[in-house]
């Protein structure tokens, strides 16, 4: 898959760019490129994060160049725009004080190293504790996964946030509920990827509040002071920060819920089986508020919310944000035994939602092994060539069906884990 990824698919992606006129700046460590940038130009100037002319900029260390809407085939003219809270300049603004082409060399180091440590975590914090050869294939695999690899060369924020939340997971195991909160309040760089799993943690720590409270209070103040530190740098961050996430809709793929349904439908049935996904994991978050976090009800929930928020919030071609189902996926391998025993239809969604997991690994050592047999023109072509990467979004869909089929299984009584944990 490594060498698939770095040795076919990304030359082509370039060179698909080149041909749009789009190849002149940076591509690889596109993501943090805004970051970087707005920090070095206006952490000390404090001029406006979201304004047309950062925008420009942004575009142009990007693509060589600002878009153009005269140019059919530039994306929207606000494509690229910085996107992320204020406050993520201010925890950023070392990478500053360097040139971008060492920063993003850096973070190709950095960045898979804490994916790493996601995984590790998150073995910890469900209570698993394979051999060391199995720990040493989830890190192997994870790593070597088309979601991760996109996140480690477009150098996305995302990854770091899927390490903060196994650590603040990790804590509430631990009972270092004040680590936990503060972890938490540091998610909300992407809040798009942890606001439903940060309300099920606030729900479950006011639930039993002497014991509890700890994490909602430093979260607070965590929170506060990050947003306060941004108020004092840029007074108007949030206004314009929400003008952009309304802007951003426009020309953002939609949620997979949407996406799914096509443009015809997608617009109608989407939004409502978002709606409804989302009652269902605030349902579950309900149900779970006074289960210990070592239970699995709890460590199913808050799966279950992170599964939904891949679906129903993240935006489509967001698959590097997908680190957010490695526990529902820690959880599937853990007790699959349990849960293929457990009835006919949880048996072979389970089987699929694996199958469609390790397509991308079993296709990709296809394709690498038929390139010296056929031509250029077919091996680009989109029956062979993104192959590996067809079931990438398909998966998400899986592991929420088999997490939701579980949670109803243990609510009725017909599924039995806490003897395993």
């Amino acid at each position: 898959m490594l060498y698939y990824y770095v040795g076919f698919f990304i030359p082509r992606v370039l060179d698909v760019r080149a041909a749009k006129g789009l190849g002149g700046g940076y591509s690889f460590g596109a993501d943090f490129y805004p970051v970087w940038l707005t920090s070095r130009e206006c952490l000390l100037r404090r001029c406006n994060l979201y304004s047309t002319e950062m925008t420009s900029k942004i575009q142009t260390g990007l693509f060589g160049r600002p878009l153009d809407m005269g140019k059919p085939n530039d994306p929207p003219i606000r494509y690229r725009e910085f996107a992320y809270p204020a406050f993520v300049d201010l925890l950023f603004w070392p990478a500053n004080l360097l040139q971008f082409p060492a920063v993003r060399m850096i973070l190709a180091f950095l960045l898979p190293i804490t994916t790493a440590g996601t995984v590790l975590l998150w073995l910890k914090a469900l209570q698993y504790e394979p051999p060391l050869v199995e720990k040493a294939m989830f890190v192997l695999l994870t790593l070597c996964s088309y979601q991760v690899l996109e996140g480690v060369f477009a150098e996305q924020l995302g990854l770091v946030v899927g390490f903060l939340l196994a650590a603040a997971v990790a804590a509430l195991m631990a009972e270092k509920y004040r680590t936990a909160g503060i972890a938490l309040a540091m998610t909300t760089i992407k809040p798009q990827m942890v606001v439903l799993v940060i309300l099920c943690v606030l729900l479950w720590s006011v639930t039993r509040w002497r014991e509890r409270r700890g994490v909602l209070f430093a979260f607070a103040v965590a929170e506060s002071l990050l947003c306060g530190a941004a108020f004092y740098v840029w007074p108007d961050w949030l206004r314009n920060w929400i003008g952009i996430l309304f802007d951003y809709r426009n020309y953002s793929t939609p949620p997979l819920v949407t996406d799914v349904f096509g443009p015809r439908l997608g617009p109608v049935l989407g939004p409502l089986l978002g709606v409804a996904l989302t009652f269902t994991a605030i349902r579950a978050m309900w149900l779970a508020r006074h289960e210990a976090a070592k239970s699995i009800q709890f460590l199913m929930t808050v799966s279950l919310a992170l599964a939904v928020t891949a679906v129903a919030f993240l935006p489509g071609q967001a698959v590097h944000d997908h680190i957010v189902l490695l526990p529902g996926i820690v959880l599937l391998v853990r007790f699959w035994r349990s849960i293929a025993s457990a009835g006919r239809v949880l048996r072979w969604m389970s089987l699929l939602s694996m199958a469609a997991l390790f397509w991308q690994w079993v296709a990709a050592l296809l394709v690498v092994i038929v390139r010296p047999f056929i031509s250029a023109q077919r091996f680009y072509s989109p029956a062979i060539f993104v192959l590996p990467l067809r079931l990438a979004l398909p998966f998400a869909f899986a592991l929420l069906g088999v997490l939701l089929l579980v949670m109803r299984s243990l609510e009725k009584g017909a599924l039995n884990l806490s003897n395993e944990v």
